[in-house]
């Protein structure tokens, strides 16, 4: 559907004992990514809350393949994948300098409403926005 490239460094603090990137941080990471694509096509996140609408993760799956350490430059590869009622599905495949794979991962959001958490759907805007670079890319 759509796919979007994000660099970043390994920081520091985000490193735990054993020197390496602490497994909690790729959750960090993949949400950066995931809302630096909506960006890459006109939608800032911030536009999907003021539109009364939140997305939340319902579920996330990882697979930790190498390890990385401090500084190294990581690509994230985040693709949305589907788009289903309230819900949609991307997958990250995040790669070191030399393009090894170290994580992949899926995760699920859903739309909900921002005062009520009931389902609700996309706003208009977002979905427009997904069409256009579908129809842009064929």
């Amino acid at each position: 559907m759509i796919t979007h490239e994000y660099q970043f460094r390994v920081a520091y603090p985000d490193t735990d004992q054993m020197g390496t990137m602490h497994h909690a941080n790729y959750v960090k990471y993949y949400e950066l990514a995931r809302w630096e694509l909506f960006r890459s096509i006109g939608v800032p996140y911030n536009s999907i809350e003021e539109a009364g609408v939140m997305c939340p993760v319902i579920r996330m799956n990882f697979r930790f393949v190498k390890t990385t350490r401090y500084d190294e430059l990581l690509t994230v590869k985040t693709r949305l994948k589907a788009m289903k009622g309230v819900r949609m599905w991307f997958t990250y495949h995040l790669y070191n300098e030399k393009n090894e794979l170290i994580n992949e991962a899926e995760t699920e959001i859903a739309f909900v409403g921002r005062d009520n958490w009931k389902p609700s759907p996309a706003p208009d805007f977002l979905l427009n926005a997904i069409e256009n670079y579908r129809k842009y890319e064929n």
